[in-house]
């Protein structure tokens, strides 16, 4: 992924905007058919989305919007697609104020470079989101730039909504549902921090993790059979995520207990990838039923982590 400030124009790309939030199925048909044109044109895929998240800008609300992925992961998952160059916009209140036109004129034409313009069938953009289809058509005619329009059906035939994975996640903890819907599992990146190292007192020792963004989505509390990245390998494991009630004024966390693994990771950079979800949060009567009930989710997980395999994805700086 590169910033708007670090592009060199190249008249001969294929590209479409978004914020792509997820890149859920729903995307995909404006994904796939960037890669598709630019290959035909012989031209340099490019996917221009935004960060932070235009409505954390323009109307954030109370607490803000969750995201399912921060601007480095979407840039991951779309280079696994194939998508040669994602650019990321610094979006701020400055910018918001662009009206559509300025927007293709400086930002695409002027320092992008276009040379076919994917657009979805009701795409709105720029200020008061006045831009529309015939704004990006006749600048187009312009400019010298063609237009792609992707209908209705094409986009349709997968309607997703962030709304809706974000709901499977934070509300059911459906992790199953949630890969359904972005065709892959779902991620979380994070720093590992010290806790109170309880874990490795009673044998399962866990990595506390720190997301990476403070406002990604987080899972419904509970014990989840998850995949560990570590340095690019691929560790079986599980994760609490809540209040830890059986150990009094523990607070909320996030632990990841990889299996069969010694390493020291503070520190360390993890990516989990969620397999499914094990069981709700539970207050036992002391450590020993404690343990007990760790051993049959450590069993649980590796029987889910065996149907679902991680997602291999390549490393984006």
């Amino acid at each position: 992924m590169i910033w708007l400030d670090e592009i060199e124009r190249d008249e001969n790309t294929v590209l479409t905007v978004g914020t792509f939030d997820g890149v859920h199925a729903g995307h995909r048909a404006l994904i796939h058919q960037v890669l598709r044109r630019a290959q035909q044109r012989k031209a340099r895929s490019v996917i221009v989305t935004f960060d932070p998240h235009p409505r954390d800008i323009i109307n954030p609300g109370t607490a803000g919007i969750r995201m399912l992925t921060s601007a480095r992961e979407r840039a991951e998952i779309l280079t696994d697609l194939g998508v040669e160059l994602v650019v990321v916009i610094p979006f701020d209140r400055d910018f918001s104020l662009l009206t559509s036109e300025q927007f293709v004129r400086d930002v695409i034409w002027k320092k992008i470079g276009v040379s076919e313009f994917v657009i979805g069938y009701d795409h709105q953009f720029g200020r008061d989101r006045q831009g529309t289809i015939e704004t990006v058509e006749r600048l187009g005619l312009e400019l010298g730039f063609t237009s792609r329009v992707i209908s209705r059906q094409e986009i349709e035939e997968k309607t997703v909504s962030s709304t809706a994975i974000r709901k499977a996640i934070m509300n059911m903890g459906n992790m199953q549902l949630a890969a359904s819907f972005l065709q892959r599992n779902y991620i979380l990146n994070g720093t590992v921090i010290h806790g109170d190292k309880r874990g490795a007192s009673i044998g399962y020792p866990t990595a506390n993790l720190q997301p990476h963004h403070p406002s990604k989505v987080i899972p419904l509390n509970g014990v989840y059979a998850v995949w560990a990245r570590i340095n690019g390998e691929y560790f079986p494991a599980m994760m609490n995520i809540g209040d830890r009630p059986t150990f009094e004024q523990s607070g909320y966390s996030l632990e990841v207990h990889i299996f069969d693994f010694s390493q020291n990771l503070y520190g360390r950079e993890i990516q989990v990838q969620f397999a499914g979800r094990i069981r709700d949060e539970m207050k036992f009567e002391g450590v020993e039923a404690l343990v007990n009930q760790l051993e049959r989710d450590r069993i649980d997980s590796l029987e889910i982590l065996n149907k679902i395999r991680p997602d291999i994805a390549k490393q984006v700086e």
